[in-house]
């Protein structure tokens, strides 16, 4: 079975729609180095120790500055490609190399009026390796890039869809392995080799959080889960540089404390706020204060983190559902919502979490394997 991969009509779609911007705002040339937004517009991603560079003018012309040699599958009308590796040491000035290939080929296009760079990450380096000077007109074009990345296509979607395929399997084995004495190093190591099963390759991530009887985070030596514990997995399987984020929560032994139930409802209960009310045009924020009312209501202040966040090509994108973002749903979103409570009576506490795509009216969840503890 062949796995899913973007699709090249699509990448020229996000290249056109990036020269739409371009146009309305009078930039010859688009430079994008980050990893996702190379990949978001040409169907390339870099290995994770190799840079990448993606030139955009104003004529539709294409150009990516690939390491090493150029790829099997990139939609671009040119590749250029650099040195990242000397007799397989990599070197550490890859972005500089692939600035300076970019740079020394701008003589054969036309020259553009004005310049946008994704400057989001390394503003200085990209700046002074292109050589643009304090007197050329340079934008940043990463805030367009995080707004067209925001609607996935359905390509996108296709990738995102098999990460959540490979965090099913994952929480399939979790039921199979957790019970009181298990290790967290056991339960990490099966679920890492469920996922690439899933996967048919190597993933770039899994996901965080491990731990037993604890909110979150990487295994421990030597820990193991105990009778009554509550075993709180976050999962995000990264394939192709695409996202899932799903949470599960089981009780070690299968047999919740009434505590422990009546928290799981009350979290389920927000995750059922979340399906009627978002659709387009809904507060992102709004519904962070509603969920946290409800989860107060259970105990005040053991909900204490966001509701949610887009995913994609990053981990954590638009939409914010956070007090401290003022973002709205947008059809096309794909998101999280991660309710959870807290408390030393749930023996460390609840999260579960659920990914959704925004429809014209509503939302589709994507996510559809077990919640029960």
């Amino acid at each position: 079975m062949s796995l899913p991969q973007l699709d090249p009509e699509f990448c020229r779609r996000r290249q056109r729609r990036l020269l739409q911007i371009m146009q309305e705002d009078g930039v010859g040339r688009a430079i994008v180095t980050r990893p996702e937004n190379v990949q978001y517009l040409t169907g390339f991603r870099p290995h994770h120790l190799m840079n990448a560079m993606v030139a955009l003018d104003a004529d539709g012309t294409c150009t990516l500055v690939a390491p090493n040699q150029e790829p099997d599958q990139a939609e671009v009308d040119r590749c250029l490609t650099y040195e990242a590796q000397k007799l397989c040491t990599l070197r550490q000035d890859q972005a500089l190399a692939a600035a300076a290939k970019l740079e020394g080929s701008f003589g054969r296009f036309s020259q553009p009026g004005s310049i946008a760079v994704d400057f989001a990450a390394h503003d200085s380096l990209v700046r002074n390796a292109l050589e643009l000077k304090r007197d050329k007109s340079v934008t940043d074009v990463e805030p367009d890039l995080l707004r067209l990345r925001r609607k996935k296509d359905p390509d996108e979607l296709a990738m995102i869809r098999h990460a959540i395929e490979c965090t099913e399997a994952m929480y399939a084995r979790a039921r199979e392995i957790i019970e009181p004495g298990v290790s967290e190093l056991r339960v990490f190591n099966e679920l890492q080799a469920a996922a690439v099963e899933t996967a048919g390759e190597m993933l770039l991530a899994t996901g965080n959080d491990y731990q037993c009887a604890s909110p979150g985070g990487p295994p421990r030596k030597d820990a193991a889960a105990k009778d009554g514990d509550l075993y709180i997995l976050d999962l995000g399987p990264c394939y192709r540089g695409y996202f899932a984020d799903n949470c599960r929560t089981f009780a070690v032994n299968r047999k919740p404390t009434d505590a422990q139930q009546s928290a799981w409802e009350a979290i389920v209960g927000v995750l059922d706020v979340v399906e009627k009310t978002v659709k387009p045009g809904v507060s992102a924020k709004q519904l962070f204060y509603d969920a946290r009312e409800k989860l107060d209501a259970w105990k005040k202040g053991a909900f204490f983190h966001h509701l949610g966040h887009g995913i994609g090509l990053y981990p954590h994108e638009a939409p914010h559902l956070n007090s401290h973002w003022d973002d709205g749903f947008q059809e096309g979103d794909v998101f999280t919502a991660e309710p959870g409570l807290y408390s030393e009576e749930l023996q460390a506490g609840i999260r579960l979490e659920q990914d959704y795509l925004v429809t014209a009216d509503g939302v589709e969840r994507l996510t559809r394997f077990a919640l029960e503890l």
